[in-house]
């Protein structure tokens, strides 16, 4: 099972480097956020349709400041598309590149490598509650009803779930022998 998984890595690792073709997207349509008429043409319009909408109601009401708060975190998120240097197509909206350039990384490859480690941490914190349920003397009903303090005992530490998951991948707990695995007969 081991020499199987090397051999996976070595070709994957080998596969990634040796055959990657450098990939780039033609940003000719593209200009900076801040440069475009179109991103502050829909800025306006949408701060004039909210400004629309508070002309209904009294500015001191409920509907009215909360009317208020949006306009202001509309501004707010437009000024936030122009100071990052997002780039904007024709239709005046922030476009993502993801075509591997170090200077568009914040765009998307930290939200994915966060979204990644998010739902690691999701899935290993599940891995080890069922793994404690299996251990308990009615595991199904463990399964069922959680057991809130050992599941937020398991979510609190959850976070560390990379070393945890390399450390049993080191000792051999990670995966399974394959004498454990079962194969339906053809």
């Amino acid at each position: 099972m081991k020499n199987n998984f090397k051999f996976v890595c070595l070709f994957l690792f080998s596969f990634l480097v040796i055959y990657q073709t450098p990939v780039r997207a033609d940003l000719n349509q593209l200009v900076p956020c801040k440069d475009s008429a179109q991103f502050h043409k829909r800025l306006d319009n949408t701060v004039k349709k909210l400004e629309g909408r508070l002309k209904k109601y009294d500015a001191a009401s409920q509907p009215g400041q909360n009317l208020q708060t949006q306009i202001q975190a509309t501004k707010v998120r437009f000024a936030k598309y122009e100071s990052e240097g997002l780039l904007c197509g024709k239709d005046g909206l922030p476009h993502l590149v993801a075509d591997g350039r170090i200077g568009h990384a914040k765009e998307f490859v930290i939200p994915g490598l966060l979204f990644l480690y998010i739902t690691g941490w999701i899935g290993w914190v599940g891995r080890k509650y069922v793994q404690y349920a299996a251990t308990t003397k009615n595991p199904n009903e463990k399964e069922i009803i959680l057991d809130v303090p050992y599941a937020l005992k398991s979510m609190t530490t959850g976070f560390i779930w990379p070393l945890e998951a390399w450390q049993e991948l080191v000792n051999g707990e990670l995966l399974a022998n394959e004498d454990e695995i079962t194969v339906s007969p053809r």
